[in-house]
């Protein structure tokens, strides 16, 4: 399991004096001043503090320390934040975090092998997307609502599924093959 959980995703400047607006992904504000990381695509996580933050039109707008102008905000963009596993709650039973899922194989309800669980978007607020690679290289856009996720196992370490039962159509759209 992942130590470090993305916990949201910097998205542009607001303002000139180096506020963010951020797409959150947690239930709690409170985890804001809870020690986090910052990483910028593929480069290594370094610690980072947010001073201040606030709502504004139901997104987050957070300042981080050493940020201080548009310029510096602006090269942030895109940029994940990243909270410690010991941090967060621990789940409850019927709840996973999404980053225990990410590589595992997704299966449907009749136990075949749809594909593997490759990344997750975030289209709106308490909105979910996840991207279903199949075997013979296919994407999948599956909207992650829990009246269309049966069950996770994650028993086996080496072989955790996930099993889903999508809204009908939705597989003939992407693995229909045109000619």
């Amino acid at each position: 399991m992942p130590q470090w959980i993305h916990l949201g995703t910097l998205l542009r400047p607001h303002g000139i004096r180096g506020e963010l607006c951020m797409e959150w992904y947690a239930d709690s504000p409170f985890l804001m001043d809870a020690p986090l990381r910052l990483q910028l695509g593929q480069r290594p996580p370094y610690s980072v503090r947010i001073v201040s933050h606030r709502l504004h039109k139901g997104r987050p707008l957070v300042t981080l320390e050493g940020v201080d102008d548009r310029t510096a905000a602006e090269a942030l963009r895109g940029a994940r934040l990243l909270i410690h596993r010991d941090s967060l709650p621990a789940p409850e039973d019927d709840e996973i975090y999404v980053e225990d899922l990410l590589g595992c194989a997704v299966l449907l309800s009749d136990g075949s092998r749809l594909g593997r669980l490759d990344h997750v978007e975030y289209p709106a607020p308490d909105k979910e997307i996840w991207s279903i690679h199949t075997d013979d290289g296919k994407e999948v856009l599956f909207p992650a609502e829990a009246c269309f996720i049966e069950g996770f196992d994650l028993s086996d370490p080496d072989a955790p599924t996930v099993t889903i039962a999508p809204p009908p159509g939705l597989l003939d759209i992407y693995l229909h093959d045109s000619a």
